[in-house]
């Protein structure tokens, strides 16, 4: 089955997403980590804060970080996080 937005069940929204270049993500969905360096906020279960949890897709879409907007779905890098939350899950 092809991979796309609407049956993936979000598990990119999992990882640790660092916001760079032009964004203008909502600043309560940011923090800044260890280094100092923005990120998207992660809730204490590991999801991401911006997550629609009811649609199970990003509630900020038209306004994600680069590195979400690069981020191909269906593409390797998908693929192998989707394999590593399985394993995880399973």
């Amino acid at each position: 089955m092809a991979i796309t937005c609407a049956n993936c069940a979000a598990v990119c929204c999992r990882l640790e997403v660092p916001c760079i270049g032009d964004h203008d993500i909502p600043e309560h969905l940011t923090e800044y980590d260890g280094a100092g360096y923005l990120r998207m906020r992660r809730l204490d279960d590991g999801w991401c804060a911006a997550l629609n949890r009811a649609e199970m897709n990003c509630g900020i879409y038209a306004r994600r970080p680069l590195p979400c907007r690069e981020l191909q779905t269906g593409g390797p890098d998908c693929l192998a996080e989707r394999a590593r939350f399985a394993a995880e899950s399973g």
